[in-house]
C-alpha cells in the first residue's frame, strides 16, 4: 500500500521519532497506525520529544578545519550526561554537525536545523538530532556554532582542550603560507590558541568593546571611588584607569601574554612578525565552555 506523507507527518509529530523512520514503520504495519508506534517503541524511537524538555549540559565543544569546503567550525552540541557525551555514537554524531556547518553554511542554529542533511538528503537536520536523541535516549541540542571562512592569505587554528570542555578558533592574517607553516609562526598560532583557551578574552581589542559596555564600566568606577576627598578630574583620571585595566583583562591584543608575562599579545605578535619578516595581523576568535549558561538560560524559561 501506499504511505502518505500526512500519515509520515502525523506520526513524526505523535512520536518525535525521524521521517524515514516513521514511513518505514507505516510501511511495515501496513499503514496501521497504532501498530506504527509500538514498532517504533520498541525500536526506540518514540517519543525523543518528550525528552526535549530536559536539560542538556553535558555534550562536546568540537572543531573541524575542512579544506575542502574552506571553512572551520566551532560547535557546541549539548546532551545531559557526559557518559553520553563520550560514546562513540554521540562523537560521530557531533562530527558529522560539524561538517554538516562546513559545507552547508547556515546563518544559525534555527537555520541548521531546517537545512536537508549534507550526507543524507531524505531528512533534515532537525530530523537527524531527533534519530540521534531517540536512539541515545537523552535530549541534544546544537546550541551554538561559528564559521570562518578559509580564505588565501589568513591562517586558521583550533584547539580543543580538556576533551572538549573548551574550545577555540583564530584566525590571523599572513601574507606568506609558506611562513605560515613554519616556526616561530606555527608556535605563535598555537599557543596563541591555548592562551585564549586559558583566559578570560570577550573582545580583539578596545575598539570592539561596546559603547555601553565602556560606559557602565566606567560608571561602576566612579561609585567605587565616591567618598574620596579628590578633585573631579583627578578621580576622572583614576577611573580612566580602571577602564584601561578592564580592556588589559578582556580585550585579547591587551592581555598578558600567559607564557611571558612581560609582554602583551599585541607585543608578541609584532615581535613574531618582525622576526619572520612578514606582517601578523589577529583578525578574529572564538572561544566556546561547554555548558556555559545553559544552567541560567533553563532556570530562566521555567519562571
Amino acid at each position: 500500500m501506499t504511505i502518505t506523507a500526512e500519515q509520515v507527518a502525523k506520526l513524526r509529530e505523535r512520536t518525535g521519532a525521524g521521517m524515514m523512520d516513521c514511513k518505514k514503520a507505516l510501511t511495515e504495519n501496513s499503514g496501521d497506525f497504532e501498530k506504527a508506534i509500538d514498532y517504533l517503541r520498541k525500536k526506540g524511537m518514540a517519543n525523543a520529544s518528550k525528552k526535549a524538555g530536559r536539560t542538556a549540559k553535558d555534550g562536546a565543544v568540537y572543531s573541524l578545519i575542512d579544506v575542502q569546503n574552506k571553512a572551520a567550525v566551532l560547535v557546541e552540541v549539548n546532551c545531559e550526561t557526559d557518559f553520553v557525551a563520550k560514546n562513540e555514537g554521540f562523537q560521530k554524531f557531533v562530527s558529522a554537525i560539524a561538517h554538516h556547518i562546513a559545507k552547508a553554511n547556515p546563518e544559525n542554529p534555527s537555520a541548521l536545523l531546517s537545512q536537508k542533511l549534507v550526507s543524507d538528503s531524505s531528512k533534515t537536520v532537525e530530523e537527524f538530532v531527533k534519530e540521534a536523541i531517540a536512539t541515545m535516549g537523552e535530549n541534544m541540542l546544537v546550541r551554538r556554532f561559528v564559521r570562518i571562512p578559509l580564505a588565501e592569505g589568513k591562517d586558521v587554528k583550533s584547539y580543543i582542550h580538556m576533551g572538549g570542555k573548551v574550545g577555540v578558533l583564530v584566525e590571523v592574517a599572513i601574507e606568506n603560507a609558506a611562513k605560515a607553516s613554519q616556526e616561530p609562526f606555527h608556535g605563535f598560532i598555537r599557543d596563541l590558541t591555548m592562551h585564549v583557551a586559558a583566559t578570560n578574552a570577550l573582545y580583539l581589542a578596545p575598539k570592539d568593546v561596546p559603547a555601553a559596555v565602556v560606559e557602565k564600566e566606567k560608571e561602576i568606577a566612579l561609585a567605587q571611588l565616591q567618598g574620596q576627598n579628590k578633585p573631579a578630574d583627578v578621580l576622572e583620571k583614576i577611573a580612566s584607569g580602571k577602564i584601561n585595566k578592564y580592556y588589559e583583562d578582556t580585550c585579547l591584543l591587551k592581555q598578558k601574554f600567559i607564557k611571558d608575562d612581560k609582554k602583551t599579545v599585541e607585543a608578541l605578535t609584532a615581535e613574531i612578525g618582525k622576526s619572520i619578516g612578514e606582517a601578523i595581523q589577529i583578525n578574529q576568535f572564538a572561544k566556546f565552555v561547554l555548558g556555559e549558561g545553559v544552567e541560567a538560560a533553563a532556570e530562566e524559561t521555567q519562571h
